[in-house]
This record gives structure tokens, C-alpha cells and sequence, in this order.
């Protein structure tokens, strides 16, 4: 299940977070921003081939392991870049679902395609934080279609 969903702007500033557990969000808002490293790594390695071929899905970052009293779960990050260098990062849940890496893109897709109408109305203006009700009702329903 999809925990957090964020878009990161090109300078690295959260332009949208929305995570289903709202009283882990700063730990969320955290994992969001050290994932950012990662992907600035994932990005640099791949260098002319991201661009030669068009590919904005960087796969998984990296698992963690979190632990509760019981039982434990692990959670997984994964990254997409889009050719704006605009970043989006999924942190799910893997513990309950094992989730195949087409579906995560697909879902990356459909995000990316929500960002793309949110850029496209005139009233929006570039680099402010997003605040959609059909960026945010479609993050909900794709955060609750994966549970």
C-alpha cells in the first residue's frame, strides 16, 4: 500500500505530500527528503541515457525496515523524474502487498499525468505548492487502490 505520495519541485522544495497515516507525516515528509538524495545519485549515473531514452521511472531507491511493538514492516521508496526535472517519490508499505514494478510505473504514469492538468490550468502558477482537489482526490484514490 502507498504510505506517501510527493512531488518535489526541480530545486528540491515539496510542491505536494500527502501520506494515509497523518500522524507519521513528519517522518514521511523526512524519508521524502532523504530519498532526494538518492535520486540526484540515480540521476547523475545515468546521465545522456536518461535523456537518449526517455526514461523517467528510476525503479526503487532503497527498502528500509521499520519496527513496531509488533509486527515489523518494511517500506519501500521508489523515484520518477520527469524531463522538467520535476521528481515524484512513492513510499509504500511492501510488508502487506508485493507490488510488480509495472504497476508502480503505471501509477507514476497516472501522477504524472495529474501533475501535467494541474500545470496546464491557467490559474496555477508554476512552483507554487499544489492545491488540487483532483491532484489530491486522484493521489487518494490511487494511495487506497494499491491497499
Amino acid at each position: 500500500m502507498a504510505v506517501c505520495v510527493a512531488v518535489i519541485a526541480k530545486e528540491n522544495y515539496p510542491l505536494y505530500i500527502r501520506s494515509i497515516p497523518t500522524e507519521n507525516e513528519l517522518k514521511f515528509h523526512y524519508m521524502v527528503h532523504t530519498s532526494l538524495d538518492v535520486v540526484d545519485e540515480k540521476i547523475s549515473a545515468m546521465g545522456k541515457a536518461l535523456v537518449d531514452q526517455r526514461e523517467l521511472y528510476l525503479g526503487l531507491l532503497y527498502p528500509t525496515e521499520d519496527y513496531k511493538v509488533y509486527p515489523s514492516y518494511q517500506l519501500c521508496r521508489y523515484g520518477y523524474v520527469t524531463n522538467s526535472k520535476v521528481k515524484f517519490v512513492m513510499v509504500v508499505d511492501s510488508s502487506n502487498t508485493a507490488l510488480r514494478d509495472n504497476e508502480i510505473r503505471s501509477m507514476f504514469r497516472k501522477l504524472h499525468n495529474s501533475y501535467t492538468d494541474v500545470m496546464c490550468n491557467p490559474f496555477y502558477n508554476p512552483g507554487d505548492r499544489i492545491h488540487s482537489r483532483a491532484f489530491d482526490s486522484m493521489v487518494t484514490s490511487m494511495m487506497i487502490q494499491v491497499c
